[in-house]
């Protein structure tokens, strides 16, 4: 796998970091990676390949929806 692929979908990742300057990947502006979504990457691709946008947009969406499903039982 290639270091510019997430490790959830294959999609690229748009990883910037190290690129340019320390804060230019969207990445390390948006620092709040649930703990969860960590333990989906399989674990060979643990800590050498980004998680991309689009998946943990769509995980914090999973999750909010999974409060509010456990809330209103």
């Amino acid at each position: 796998m290639s270091d510019k692929l997430c490790p959830l979908c294959g999609e690229e990742n748009k990883c910037m970091a190290g690129k340019v300057k320390q804060g230019y990947c969207w990445c390390e502006k948006d620092r709040a990676f649930p703990e969860g979504i960590m333990k989906l990457i399989p674990p060979e691709s643990v800590g050498k390949y980004c998680i991309c946008h689009t998946c943990l947009v769509n995980y914090k969406e999973e999750e909010s929806v999974e409060v509010i499903k456990a809330n209103n039982q």
